[in-house]
């Protein structure tokens, strides 16, 4: 039992114009030589030391009624000068990122994670902690609730005022929404899930309600292997942002904070799937599944959690990129979207994949160790130098299922197994953990599978291990910049009759042309741009997207074009040869004609089969 004296918070919207809240952590027992006070410097799930120290516009301390010293010994870390009496730290935080990783404060809404804005006295990790969430003074704000599954200590539903957590690490895990949001509920799994969206929305929340009711408990049974399984947790709750343009999530281990764009939600009577609503439910499904896979199955070398550094594993394309794989497989395998609507998101994400030069420089494990430095430090060269854990690992995924189902096993069967071993005890997966138990379940040995696709950068044989359950993999030309796959139509599907050439770099802007990427071996690397380069003329005419994508629908392949480029605020006059448009967009189809082997096998990954159930959704 823990003896250890409660640590006690007050965190209050201080002053929501200037975006101020005041943080109050509060020690009955300081230690006699100086309490430590330290911040996180990450959150957990978004793998980048993010510094929330820098948000602290204010520190200072208080013991006894009166004011005692406090210095700043690290960037992180705080501490008071000795004291005997209950002591508190009193902090003024600055919270103005609009995501689901820090703090935010207007007039409108307050959000925050715990790691951002709550202190941890050292020496104190595992006491219990009180929390008063208090209201932010004034009428403008009379009809804010508040959205949090941090446990109750005598605060009403949904209301400002006392909750708890067993320890530091629990509190921090339960972000807290607070506004005049819209809700509603559903029951899965033996447990309540509520939805509090928030923003200007005019959405048919009883449909997300039913949608997001069928996916969680076809997880929930995933996990537990049956109908009536139970969810590992009593409560759930999604917290959505809605906003005109933003896309965003991240897992907790009774909750999950989203950010949409306000389109992406159903509008009232509206019957059909929306590639948007689609898109919303998939980014739901991903942070819900991950409630098993990297909430309670994790890697050791996140057990436990060092908040203050990095903590290294080459395993994060598991709890990524299989999270991935199965996030909108769960929509298909639940009956929300139709299988014709789910080979589509698979042909969108081999799309994806295919046009990263990368992905043959960078391997997923690697990616998944240098996250830290790459994955959110996105720049010019990226796509020529990385490759996702995510979109790359859920693509592998794919692959390892399907093998392992030649095999007679599944990567199901596989994270069950993932599950009862370590996540349901609450053991750290080891490095080789996942790879061990893909042998085993396989009956033979996928060392050379392990080696070649994951630690190694070649792209896995999709298009033999999809023929094999009867759906075909086909490539095409891009139609347009914003061309991104999935579907037949748009480009050529015939050799020497591409609909447009190719630079070779990736287009930004409208009147203005940006070089956003420029890709390796291409037209335009060869002709010496670089990635930030502003094109203001091309052929002899002023340059705009739309005028470039015209352009190269009119020149044909070995065709030499004058460019005129700005970097930086030299001018860089350079001769640009245009190449034949790779066929680099994928699509796929199911055969209508095969035998039942192979039907039965195609059912039994997508749930039904697509060549013979119409899509409905």
């Amino acid at each position: 039992m823990n003896t250890l004296p409660a640590t006690r918070y007050r965190i209050v919207p201080l002053d929501p114009r200037s975006h101020l809240f005041e943080v109050r952590c509060s020690v009955a027992e300081p230690d006699p030589a100086g309490q430590r006070f330290r911040l996180p410097s990450w959150i957990p799930g978004s793998y980048l030391i993010r510094e929330f120290a820098r948000h602290f516009v204010s520190v200072r301390a208080e013991s006894g009624g009166a004011t005692i010293a406090i210095e700043k010994e690290a960037k992180d870390l705080w501490r008071a000068a000795p004291c005997t009496e209950p002591l508190t730290v009193v902090a003024h935080v600055y919270a103005f990122d609009f995501s689901v990783r820090a703090a935010y404060l207007d007039a409108a809404r307050g959000y925050f994670n715990g790691p951002s804005v709550f202190l941890c006295p050292e020496g104190r990790a595992d006491a219990p902690c009180e929390v008063e969430i208090a209201a932010p003074q004034g009428v403008a704000y009379r009809n804010w609730r508040v959205a949090t599954t941090l446990p109750r200590a005598g605060a009403a539903p949904w209301g400002f005022g006392s909750y708890r957590a067993e320890n530091y690490d629990e509190l921090i895990d339960h972000p807290v929404e607070m506004a005049a949001f819209s809700l509603t509920s559903f029951e899965a799994g033996g447990a309540t899930h509520d939805i509090a969206i928030t923003g200007h929305v005019h959405a048919d929340l009883d449909r997300v309600a039913r949608d997001l009711r069928r996916i969680c408990q076809w997880q929930i049974d995933f996990f537990g292997a049956g109908p009536e399984s139970r969810a590992p947790f009593d409560r759930y709750l999604f917290q959505v942002a809605a906003v005109g343009d933003g896309y965003g999530g991240l897992e907790h281990r009774s909750s999950t904070s989203l950010v949409c764009k306000r389109d992406e939600l159903p509008a009232p009577g509206m019957a059909r799937l929306t590639d948007d609503y689609r898109r919303f439910l998939g980014l739901a499904s991903h942070e819900y599944f991950h409630s098993w896979n990297v909430k309670r199955i994790k890697p050791a070398a996140f057990v436990p959690y060092d908040l203050g550094r990095e903590n290294y594993t080459r395993q994060l394309w598991v709890f990524e990129g299989v999270t991935s794989y199965y996030d909108d497989l769960a929509l298909v395998r639940s009956g929300v979207i139709a299988p014709k609507s789910y080979l589509e998101l698979v042909g969108q994400t081999i799309t994806v994949v295919s046009r990263e030069p990368g992905r043959h420089v960078q391997s997923v494990a690697d990616s998944s160790f240098d996250a830290w430095i790459k994955y959110y430090r996105r720049d010019e060269n990226t796509p020529n130098a990385g490759v996702s854990y995510y979109a790359k690992g859920s693509l592998i995924a794919l692959a390892l299922d399907l093998t392992l189902r030649n095999r007679g096993a599944s990567l199901d069967a596989l994270m069950r197994e993932l599950w009862q071993r370590y996540g349901r005890l609450g053991i750290g997966v080891p490095e080789d953990g996942f790879e061990a138990i893909a042998i085993e379940l396989a009956g033979a040995d996928l060392a050379t599978f392990f080696a070649r696709y994951v630690r190694g950068t070649e792209d896995p044989p999709l298009a033999d291990l999809l023929g094999g359950i009867g759906v075909t993999v086909h490539w095409r030309t891009a139609a347009s910049e914003s061309d991104r796959g999935g579907k037949a139509g748009g480009g050529s599907e015939t050799d020497g009759d591409a609909p447009r050439r190719w630079l070779g770099a990736r287009l930004a802007g409208g009147a203005t042309v940006t070089l956003q990427h420029v890709l390796s071996g291409g037209p335009a690397e060869q002709a010496g741009l670089a990635g930030g380069d502003v094109i203001v003329a091309i052929d002899g005419v002023r340059a705009s997207v739309d005028a470039i994508e015209k352009l190269l629908r009119r020149r044909g392949a070995g065709d030499v074009l004058a460019v005129h480029a700005f970097r930086r605020d030299e001018l860089i006059v350079t001769e640009l040869t245009l190449a034949e448009a790779p066929r680099d967009v994928c699509w796929l189809s199911p055969e209508a004609t095969v035998d039942e082997e192979t039907r039965a096998r195609r059912t039994a990954w997508l749930g039904n089969d697509p060549a013979v159930r119409p899509a409905t959704t």
